[in-house]
């Protein structure tokens, strides 16, 4: 698939500190695709602070919802984002990422290039902000996040076993092919994900171009990041396992 337009979608709820440089980074990105057109959405989801207006002042379509729900909010904005895409044919590609977040800035490069070997679908990984996560954090984090990295010089590209919404990205096509993100509070990234895996879609799994994303431990989602942070921050007990938060976003590396 060679994309012929590009769509970044960002759910955010009362995201009114982090969503402007959110929405700086994803220009940057969009500049390194040029002249590809790139459609920055916001899905303002319940906001009871200046998170749409911020949005709008930094040039994103702000789609205004009521859902207090990651999965319909995300929904919601692909939905506007194809309609106001409709022109550009079936080779709409579709990135995600989180309006606490950053992307560096070949992350829209990186996944067309996925597109255009034939990918249906971009997996990426994310690291923990440093300004917003102490190194003890980032410590104890990472040595759960990159339990299946091979150690040395292998040669090889860790496919990894993750799911963000942070950091995904899919053609528009397969994306419809599977029913879109389904009205999850949580967990609405793994479970499109999944669907996409049995139904046989290519997937990329990639370290490369990893989204920074914030440390917070009082989260959006329940079950999410901030739930697995709250366990891991220095101030809570040091148990012998994460939580099942740690392995949410996991899938399977290959089929059974």
């Amino acid at each position: 698939m060679t994309p012929s337009a590009l769509a970044v979608v960002v759910p955010a709820h009362d995201e009114e500190r982090r969503i402007s440089a959110c929405l700086r980074s994803l220009r940057v990105a969009a500049a390194h695709v040029a002249p590809l057109p790139v459609l920055i959405v916001v899905a303002a989801d319940a906001c009871t602070d200046a998170t749409a207006s911020l949005a709008a002042r930094e040039g994103a379509r702000v789609v205004e919802t009521r859902c207090r729900n990651v999965g319909a909010a995300r929904a919601a904005g692909i939905d506007h984002a194809l309609e106001r895409r409709a022109a550009a044919g079936p080779d709409v590609w579709l990135a995600m990422t989180d309006a606490d977040s950053t992307v560096p800035a070949a992350w829209l490069a990186h996944q067309i290039a996925w597109a255009r070997r034939g990918y249906d679908a971009v997996l990426g990984t994310i690291r923990l902000a440093p300004d917003t996560a102490g190194p003890l954090l980032v410590a104890r984090h990472d040595a759960e996040y990159f339990r299946t990295r091979r150690l040395g010089k292998s040669g090889r590209a860790w496919e990894h076993p993750h799911v963000h919404g942070a950091n995904l990205g899919v053609s528009a096509a397969a994306y419809r092919r599977v029913g879109g993100f389904a009205p999850l509070p949580t967990g609405e990234d793994r479970d499109l994900a999944a669907r996409l895996f049995a139904t046989g879609h290519r997937i990329a799994r990639t370290d490369r171009h990893p989204v920074r994303t914030s440390a917070r431990l009082h989260g959006r989602a329940p079950g999410g990041l901030a739930d697995l942070l709250a366990h891991l921050h220095p101030g809570a007990p040091d148990p012998p396992a994460a939580p099942d938060s740690a392995r949410a976003g996991f899938l399977p590396l290959s089929r059974p």
